[in-house]
């Protein structure tokens, strides 16, 4: 079993919305930080840019569409206060702790897969008390590709000791996780906390919808038994 991170396990947007408020005195700017975001961790997937650099580059990218020009010096001490605030801002979804749980009482071996950095992912897993659930942690920016890439999600169930039809990928991205996974063979879940499904989003054929994690138990034994999961450790 396989489960995306930041919005799947850790209410992410939530913390980095309050952090970047409190770094610029607005809250109306957390679409164009994404996409910076995204834009600057495609960069280090690729090996274009060093992971060391990226979260000052990217800060330094943001302000300059906000019109202020700053150094990348000026950019890594603005990093380290919005840092702070974010660190003390994750929290986990309520359901997620009863399903890993779950999932470890059922012998189900887990992959935390992420498209963001490394020592980041890292230390939340560790700091919110994840880290002693998952058998591997695979991290985009260490292994040069990112979801929604077949080798991606190959590479983690080679490490599980599985093949893609014994998987099953679950994450808050329709096309990134449930449709990706879906491609590389893997059983695909959305995870539609928001409930977009029919609304904002359609649903492709071979994708699995859930509103929440407590349902995931139940979508594991009724629809994916047939494949294998749980598998055992």
């Amino acid at each position: 079993m396989c489960l995306d991170i930041d919005d799947t396990l850790i209410d992410f947007t939530s913390a980095g919305r309050s952090s970047l408020e409190s770094l610029i005195g607005r809250a109306d700017m957390w679409p164009l930080w994404e996409s910076i975001t995204d834009d600057h961790v495609a960069r280090v997937v690729s090996g274009e840019l060093p992971y060391t650099d990226m979260h000052a580059a990217r800060t330094r990218a943001f302000f300059a569409e906000l019109g202020v020009d700053i150094d990348m010096a000026k950019a890594g001490d603005v990093e380290i206060r919005r840092k702070e605030v974010l660190c003390q801002s994750w929290r986990l979804f309520e359901d997620v702790l009863p399903c890993l749980e779950w999932l470890v009482a059922a012998g189900v071996k887990l992959a935390a897969v992420t498209n963001a950095s490394g020592a980041h992912q890292r230390d939340k897993l560790a700091r919110l008390g994840l880290s002693e659930f998952f058998d591997h942690v695979a991290i985009a920016g260490e292994m040069g590709v990112a979801k929604p890439d077949p080798v991606m999600f190959h590479k983690v169930c080679c490490a599980l000791g599985c093949e893609p039809a014994n998987a099953v990928h679950i994450g808050d991205k329709l096309a990134t996780d449930a449709v990706g996974a879906r491609d590389a063979g893997l059983g695909g879940v959305w995870l539609d906390r928001h409930g977009s499904a029919g609304v904002e989003a359609d649903v492709p054929p071979g994708v699995h919808v859930l509103q929440t994690l407590a349902d995931l138990p139940e979508l594991l034994v009724s629809e994916f038994a047939r494949i294998g999961v749980p598998a055992q450790r």
